[in-house]
């Protein structure tokens, strides 16, 4: 009777961690003045929806999500043909300067800043961190705030060596730790809400640009901030 209470428990925790962040781009179209909301329709996708790649990836990252669209969910569409990326940033122009590269991170909008030295923003993107419970190891699972650096970087081979549990191996292209193993990496499962075991997965293109351009050589600090 216990292990059916604990299984039925843990059901209904994976069905809140999967619906209670779901559809950021639902609530963006919603609350913004600059997107509508549109219902996706059977046998949609990213590529016959948006055939132009820019507008395409715009569209990708108001919503937070690069996986796939399926029938009766609801995507966030901007209302102008302009795709400034910048424009439709949650992340601020400018911040106060650090003196050095900063990578700003904002759990509660799911998404990330490149700031140079000066404090401006030189790019912003989505992101997805832990998903609060995590049903492979019984237990909840969150992505560390506060002050960090980056510690080290790895490339499109990176892989965790935790996760799947009991085996490891699961991809982590262009790896960035910043807290132990903790580590901001690409990802082609960014849904829209939160659902990693604790890492701060990214587009794959952002990491990669993180990794190679945006810090490379240079001492750049990470805040994750609540």
């Amino acid at each position: 009777m216990v292990a059916v209470i604990l299984t039925v428990v843990f059901a209904v925790l994976i069905m809140f961690n999967n619906t209670a962040f779901a559809n950021y781009g639902s609530k963006f179209c919603k609350s913004s003045p600059v997107a509508v909301c549109y219902r996706v329709k059977h046998g949609q996708s990213w590529t016959s929806l948006f055939p132009n790649s820019d507008e395409r990836d715009l569209v990708k990252r108001i919503n937070h999500m690069n996986t796939h669209l399926y029938s009766g969910l609801t995507i966030a569409i901007p209302k102008s043909d302009d795709y400034n990326i910048n424009d439709y940033s949650p992340m601020p122009s400018t911040i106060d300067p650090h003196g050095s590269k900063l990578i700003l991170v904002s759990l509660h909008d799911q998404a990330f800043g490149a700031y140079n030295a000066d404090g401006t923003l030189a790019y912003w993107g989505p992101v997805s961190s832990a998903r609060g419970y995590c049903p492979d190891i019984h237990h909840g699972c969150h992505t560390p705030t506060g002050h960090f650096a980056i510690e080290s970087h790895g490339g499109p081979d990176c892989v965790s060596t935790k996760f799947p549990v009991g085996r490891g191996g699961a991809p982590m292209p262009y790896c960035m730790y910043f807290h132990g193993g903790f580590a901001l990496h690409g990802s082609p499962e960014l849904p829209g809400y939160p659902a990693s075991h604790g890492c701060i997965r990214m587009f794959i293109d952002d990491a990669q640009w993180l990794n190679q351009e945006f810090t490379a050589g240079e001492h750049t600090r990470v805040i994750v901030d609540p």
